[in-house]
């Protein structure tokens, strides 16, 4: 299987002042960890690290000791052109592709494993976990609109995977259309096309905080106990 990783994270919100993928986490920056994971998962033959040239050599570098086909991809302005960049460089034999945000670190080996084997079944499949809060939809002057019923929210990860024929199909209508998504999912269901929930943890969380920050050592540490 062959996987895509998103590595353009900014930091912008952690005030970083570098791609907040190269922050310490537990004495290792933090794509160190969502590329173990990688290397753990049988399943993953080829990694695709898609971000900007400024950080190519300090993320290569973070994570050289790599033991799969590691490759490095320069990415574009957005997540959306940047996994079409991606998806232009996999290699000619690739029939299915996980696409994986690199600052979602706590990413467990079995999690790629099952969304692969669902991949290789003929699913489109994200990883999503189940929406415990109530939430509610507000209008733009803040007052609550509606509570949608909770049992059918889910809250979407990555790994997200897809046929490599048809996410690039899709892509093209994309950019034919003018459409702009955040998730490759999200291009799917403007599709009609059927996608499929595997049932993740909470823990596979986004940095995206210091406090997320915080949390993912926490995490970490307790593992390696």
């Amino acid at each position: 299987m062959h996987l895509l990783i998103a590595a353009a994270g900014s930091g912008r919100r952690m005030d970083a002042g570098c791609n907040k993928l190269l922050l310490p986490l537990a004495g290792k920056p933090i794509i160190y960890w969502t590329i173990q994971a990688a290397i753990a998962a049988h399943s993953i033959t080829w990694i695709g690290i898609v971000g900007q040239p400024i950080d190519k050599k300090s993320i290569m570098e973070a994570v050289e000791d790599c033991n799969k086909p590691l490759v490095w991809i320069n990415g574009g302005s957005t997540r959306q052109e940047s996994v079409q960049l991606g998806l232009s460089s996999l290699p000619s034999e690739a029939q299915y592709v996980l696409i994986h945000d690199g600052a979602r670190c706590l990413i467990e080996a079995d999690l790629l494993n099952q969304c692969a084997k669902k991949v290789s079944l003929g699913n489109a499949v994200i990883a999503a976990t189940r929406v415990t809060d109530t939430i509610k939809i507000v209008d733009s002057s803040g007052y609550i609109q509606e509570t949608p019923e909770r049992s059918s929210l889910w809250a979407a990860q990555t790994p997200q995977g897809f046929a490599v024929d048809q996410l690039k199909q899709a892509h093209k209508k994309a950019i034919d259309l003018g459409w702009t998504v955040t998730d490759d999912a999200s291009l799917y269901e403007r599709l009609g096309l059927p996608v499929v929930v595997l049932e993740s943890a909470p823990s596979n969380l986004k940095i995206t905080t210091k406090f997320d920050l915080s949390i993912a050592e926490s995490i970490i540490l307790s593992k390696n106990k």
